[in-house]
């Protein structure tokens, strides 16, 4: 199957010997060359091939602009290829080799689509690099000003316009795109699921229904370094003991408001072992099934993080995202009353939603339940279910 060939290709790209997980950060040789991987196999499979003004790449089967004309724009299907550090294999590629491979399948079978079918890698889904998850949907809706975007920063101080330049890319272009968006009349992501559910469930594949509110939030805890051996307790101002704090104060407020919160990313200054820590930067993620209970979860981590004169910034804000109720209806019918499942995970799926694109998603198994991590799995032959999922709604839509 041609899944399992394209799969064989990627699995080396960005992946880390000593952890065995992957690190494909937007604009870097690694993402680089998953472009260029994605762009081959497009060009071999005679797909239309373009890039929007954040670079996201679209290739099409058929014409999208006409069929904008005609007033039934077209059906488009895939994911992204980029990774959380030391991600798993399957969060992004598993959609996009399972569109091009449902791509195949369907010529396979001599099927001519009435409505152009597009497939869709989308730059910088995690935000791994400059801490701003989906942002190659997030500007071409608007939702993420370009030039906030263009002046994000990631670790070693690199903006991510600085980034686009160094990988050929001009982020003067970088913006809201309608001509892209008036293409897509449905957009499906097929994804590995984050959890147990289809697991619990026995089933290899499944439609979602919703996206959970979601946010990110950055912490600055301020300090005064100083010796580690000759400073008395009573004397110190430690960023740390704030830090400390406000981790434990998000698992307290996420267990009472029903949410999970997690603090997985810090900086420390001057970050010595011998030194007392001057500046401590964590990043909060929350979310849950309902607005009100992360919101609460947050407030509660910022009271705390007052008590030690720290600032809280929201860098990011994703409501309840609801997929479209009869897309949804349509395809759990079509594929024979799979489960439904929401999801606390965000995807580029839930920023189209929002943006009234007509949306959907479709979930493989993932047997260990784990994900953003080495050990997120899906078997060959659950991928292949996934591929025959897909491939059997890109016929009912774009027929």
């Amino acid at each position: 199957m041609t899944f399992d060939s394209m799969w064989a290709a990627i699995e080396p790209i960005g992946r880390e010997r000593r952890t065995g997980g992957y690190r494909r950060f937007a604009w870097t040789r690694e993402d680089h060359d998953l472009r260029e991987w994605f762009a081959q196999e497009c060009r071999a499979r005679g797909l239309d091939l373009t890039t929007d003004r954040m670079g996201n790449q679209w290739a099409w089967w058929g014409d999208p602009d006409a069929a904008v004309s005609a007033g039934d724009p077209g059906v488009v299907v895939g994911s992204h290829l980029d990774s959380v550090p030391d991600g798993g294999a399957f969060d992004g590629p598993l959609g996009v080799v399972s569109s091009l491979a449902a791509v195949d399948a369907l010529r396979a079978r001599g099927f001519q689509p009435a409505r152009p079918i597009g497939v869709v890698n989308f730059v910088d889904e995690e935000g791994a690099r400059f801490g701003v998850a989906c942002a190659g949907s997030r500007v071409i809706t608007g939702v993420l000003d370009s030039d906030r975007a263009r002046g994000l920063r990631d670790a070693d101080g690199v903006t991510m316009a600085e980034a686009m330049r160094t990988a050929g890319r001009d982020p003067a272009t970088l913006g809201p795109d309608a001509e892209t968006l008036r293409r897509l009349g449905a957009f499906v992501e097929l994804h590995v699921e984050q959890g147990r559910g289809l697991v619990d469930l026995g089933h290899p594949v499944a439609v979602a229904t919703d996206i959970w509110p979601h946010g990110r939030w950055r912490i600055d805890f301020p300090g005064v370094a100083n010796h580690a051996g000759t400073t008395r307790l009573e004397d110190r101002r430690d960023a740390m003991l704030g830090f400390a704090d406000a981790v434990r104060a998000a698992r307290a407020a996420a267990s009472a408001y029903g949410c999970v919160a997690t603090i997985g990313k810090v900086t420390v200054q001057p970050n010595g072992v011998n030194a007392i820590p001057s500046h401590v930067t964590g990043w909060l993620d929350a979310r849950g099934p309902a607005e009100s209970g992360v919101r609460r979860t947050v407030a509660d981590v910022t009271a705390v993080a007052a008590e030690h004169g720290a600032t809280v910034t929201e860098r990011s804000w994703t409501p309840t995202t609801a997929f479209d109720t009869g897309l949804v209806d349509r395809l759990a019918g079509l594929l024979g009353d799979v489960p439904r499942l929401g999801t606390g995970a965000g995807h580029d799926a839930g920023i189209l939603a929002a943006a009234g694109v007509p949306t959907a998603m479709l979930f493989v198994r993932n047997p260990t339940g784990v994900s953003h991590s080495p050990e997120e799995f899906a078997e060959r032959e659950d991928c292949h279910a996934g591929v025959a999922a897909l491939a059997r709604v890109v016929a009912e839509l774009a027929a």
